[in-house]
């Protein structure tokens, strides 16, 4: 069952409804009408470039940043006047953040804890976060990729319904990334809602269940990771080497749209069945390459066919 209007449609199982959110710093806009919902217990993904607008939407959603107008519902309160109500009820790991620089490891959570009526065990927290071995360390001593696990910790102490996780993974190396996304994926097994800033392809098509692309302070496209993919970047590519010159007989297969040679290296780009067809086509001309493999569309391709840029531009 759905509400309706004229502008925008909700579901009644959002947890989180924003609605033509606008925010703007002297004559620059950050935030310019966007417009989402989430649905409890899913992973929502904010994919963008840095200066998007994604981490400015999160704070007004947080009630850290006032917007200059919109709607925002969140658990039912409006951060304008109920911060300190849903404030109870989320976790935030900010972009940028600090401790004191003599403060523990365990003493930070303890203190956390300490004024958290639902709060989880925090020594528990110490072991799935891989900080046992840090505990009786100062914040000043811990690496940048330790210090942004205890601030990860810190906003899962209170047990909290939503959590924000503004690019958390920044700062990680790899296996650490790999145990980050298990654990935010338990994190939504337990029931809570994660809202996930980043600037990671690979983070959000394997976490999200839906994702917005936001672009200078826009929403360009949202959907699942798939959805994306398949609305805005169905091609494929086929690629093999060869060293035939004259290979202009693939053209005539229907499904083909572009083919580009670099030298022995030959991409064919198309839709539906392509490499089979090209597998085919070129076993028929005597051509059997043993590197011949395609390549699925990822975000990366929606997002250089929505902006036109690299996510790094």
């Amino acid at each position: 069952m759905a509400i309706q209007d004229e502008r925008v449609c909700f579901t009644l199982t959002a947890i989180i409804k924003v609605e033509n959110l606008r925010k703007t710093y002297g004559t620059t806009v950050a935030v310019d009408d966007i417009s989402f919902e989430v649905a409890e217990g899913d992973i929502f993904g904010l994919l963008g470039p840095n200066g998007a607008g994604k981490t400015t939407t999160v704070e007004c959603l947080q009630a850290l940043r006032q917007p200059d107008s919109g709607m925002m519902n969140i658990l039912g309160l409006d951060p304008r006047h109920d911060a300190p109500a849903l404030r109870r009820q989320i976790g935030s790991q900010l972009q940028e953040s600090a401790l004191p620089d003599r403060i523990k490891v365990w003493e930070a959570l303890d203190l956390f804890a300490s004024v958290t009526p639902e709060k989880l065990d925090w020594q528990v927290l110490l072991e799935q976060w891989g900080l046992a071995e840090k505990r009786k360390s100062t914040f000043a001593s811990l690496s940048g990729g330790q210090r942004q696990r205890l601030f990860i910790a810190l906003a899962l102490v209170n047990n909290p319904r939503i959590v924000f996780l503004d690019e958390m993974t920044t700062g990680l190396d790899p296996a650490a990334r790999r145990i980050a996304w298990d654990l935010i994926r338990s994190i939504r097994e337990r029931g809570a809602t994660v809202i996930l800033v980043t600037h990671f392809m690979d983070e959000a098509e394997k976490l999200c269940d839906r994702l917005a692309i936001v672009d200078r302070g826009k929403i360009v496209a949202m959907d699942t990771p798939q959805g994306l993919i398949t609305q805005y970047a169905s091609e494929v590519r086929v690629i093999f080497t060869s060293d035939f010159a004259d290979l202009s007989w693939l053209h005539n297969i229907a499904q083909i749209k572009k083919i580009t040679k670099s030298g022995p290296r030959v991409e064919v780009e198309g839709s539906g069945p392509v490499l089979a067809l090209v597998a085919a086509s070129l076993v028929e001309h005597g051509i059997t390459p043993t590197d011949l493999r395609i390549e699925q569309p990822t975000l990366e391709d929606v997002f250089l066919k929505l902006t036109g840029k690299d996510i790094g531009e």
